[in-house]
Parts: structure tokens; C-alpha cells; sequence
């Protein structure tokens, strides 16, 4: 590919107030992007077009669109979609539950865009609904309820970092149920079928990276058949993801604490993902280390 005829990137930040949409631009940028801040969504298509005349000086340009564009905010969904037509664009959302999005808007005394007259809750509220659509279209979608700014920079370098040499950058994450479904997971396995090491005490003070847990839990009826069968369903479906330029997925592996089974399914499952052609991959324990 000639200089002349550069790919052209284009990532659309967006997502909820308060979720993290400064600290992953600064990440961004910190990855060679051009990243423009509070971008009227009309601007998108100058953008675009300048970049293009641009070439290889601006390869990569991240915008981050948020609902402190107001009316003109609603035109967002549709501008993306014709964008799409003739440019590889990117929409990344960033979302977090009511209750750390509260807590963040009262550490910075801050009222949230969209509050009014009325509550943080309320401003929340409003923004949910009206960022449904536009999430439910975007390619990836990261809950940062859990993560610092330093985290969620780490979580951004993680995402973007391989993309040169993989089709698809996969992420095994383990959690545990009682602490709730990852909001970010494109498929969701359950690991409760299997017996749990906890009530083992001899298993319980280590978890699923540890051999002894590993060895038990891939030990017992049906683990490795389903470890086997679930690698195999997951070939075709990557590899549909590389053709549909789906470069991020998110497979989440669960049991009852995130501690044992769904960590050791996880890890082996990584180990056997890796050797799928133009698949890169990594692990995170979302829950590992709670009480």
C-alpha cells in the first residue's frame, strides 16, 4: 500500500458522562491517534474528509462525540452509518453502572449535562435511553464501573496496541456471577456445571492459575469435553468476525466467585485460542481477588 493510498482510521468515542471518555483519548493519543474532543457529530464528515486528503500524516483520527453536542447529538446514529459506507469507522462505547457514575460526578461536584433541574440519577437516566441505539451499533463496548483512570488507560493501550498483528484481539475474562454479568461481553459460557474447588479445603486459599486448581477443575467430568467442543464453535465464529472486520471480542467465563472454575477454563482456553491463525489474545480476571 502506497502512501497515497493509506488505509484511513477512524474511531468514534462515545458512551455514557463520567465514564471515561477523557482518559481514553489521552490514551489514544498516547498511541498515535489525532484525537478531536467534543466534536459536533455534523463535523464527523469534514473530519473525514480532511484526514483523507491528509494520507499517511493521518492515519488514525479518534473523535469522541458526546451528548454535550444536544440536538445535534441525535443525528449521531445516522451520520456513523452513512460514514461507514465508504470508511472504516470504529464506534467505541464506555458505560458504567448508576452507582459509580453517581460517585464520580459528586467527587468532581459536577452536575451531570443532561440533569437539568432534576437529579444525577435522572440525568443518567436520560442519557441511558438515548445512547440505546448507539450502543447496541457499536463495535466495542468497555464497562469501566471497576477500573481506575490508570486501568482504563492500560485496558485502551491492551485493546489497540496488537492491532498490527492480529485480525482479532480476543479477550478471555473470567468473573464471577454473584458479582454480576460483564456488561461488555460478547459471549457469556457458564462454568457452575463443574464441582467447585471452594469446598475443598484444601483447594479453597488458591485459585484457577494455580496448578493444583487448574489440574482439578480440568480433571472433572465434562470440563474438558466442553473446553474442546466451545473452542471449536468459537473457530467459525472469529473467523466470521475477521471477514466482518470485527477486530475486538470479549468471552467471558463464569462461575459462582470468579476465583476458581471460570479462571482456570479461562486461562486454558486462551492457551488453545492463541493457536487460531490471525487471533491475538489475553486474559483478564475481572473478579479475582474479591473477598
Amino acid at each position: 500500500m502506497t502512501e497515497d493510498t493509506v488505509q484511513q482510521e477512524v474511531l468514534i468515542v462515545t458512551g455514557m458522562s463520567g465514564a471515561g471518555r477523557s482518559t481514553v483519548g489521552n490514551a489514544l493519543e498516547d498511541l498515535g491517534w489525532y484525537v478531536v474532543d467534543n466534536l459536533p457529530p455534523q463535523m464527523l464528515r469534514p473530519l473525514v474528509e480532511l484526514a483523507g486528503k491528509a494520507g499517511s500524516n493521518l492515519p488514525k483520527i479518534a473523535a469522541i462525540v458526546d451528548v454535550r453536542g444536544g440536538k445535534l447529538f441525535a443525528d449521531l446514529h445516522q451520520i456513523i452509518e452513512t460514514l461507514r459506507a465508504g470508511t472504516s469507522v470504529r464506534v467505541i462505547f464506555l458505560e458504567a453502572t448508576d452507582t459509580a457514575l453517581v460517585r464520580r460526578f459528586e467527587q468532581v461536584r459536577r452536575p451531570h449535562p443532561l440533569q437539568g433541574d432534576g437529579t444525577l440519577l435522572d440525568g443518567i437516566t436520560a442519557e441511558r435511553s438515548r445512547m440505546l441505539e448507539l450502543r447496541e451499533s457499536s463495535d466495542i463496548i468497555i464497562d469501566t464501573s471497576d477500573l481506575n483512570i490508570h486501568q482504563l488507560a492500560t485496558t485502551i493501550a491492551e485493546t489497540f496496541a496488537s492491532e498490527d498483528t492480529a485480525g482479532v484481539q480476543v479477550t478471555m475474562l473470567s468473573f464471577g456471577f454473584k458479582y454480576g454479568l460483564p456488561a461488555d461481553a460478547d459471549l457469556v459460557a457458564d462454568m457452575r456445571f463443574l464441582p467447585n474447588p471452594f469446598w475443598n479445603p484444601d483447594l479453597r486459599p488458591f485459585n484457577g492459575r494455580d496448578g493444583v486448581v487448574s489440574e482439578y477443575v480440568m480433571a472433572q467430568l465434562g470440563a474438558e469435553d466442553f473446553v474442546d467442543s466451545y473452542v471449536k464453535a468459537l473457530a467459525p465464529v472469529i473467523a466470521g468476525y475477521q471477514r466482518e472486520n470485527k477486530r475486538h471480542a470479549t468471552i467471558a467465563i463464569g462461575c459462582t466467585g470468579g476465583k476458581h472454575r471460570s479462571v482456570a477454563v479461562a486461562e486454558e482456553m486462551a492457551r488453545r485460542l492463541r493457536n487460531l491463525p490471525g487471533v491475538a489474545v489475553n486474559v483478564k480476571h475481572r473478579d479475582l481477588g474479591r473477598e
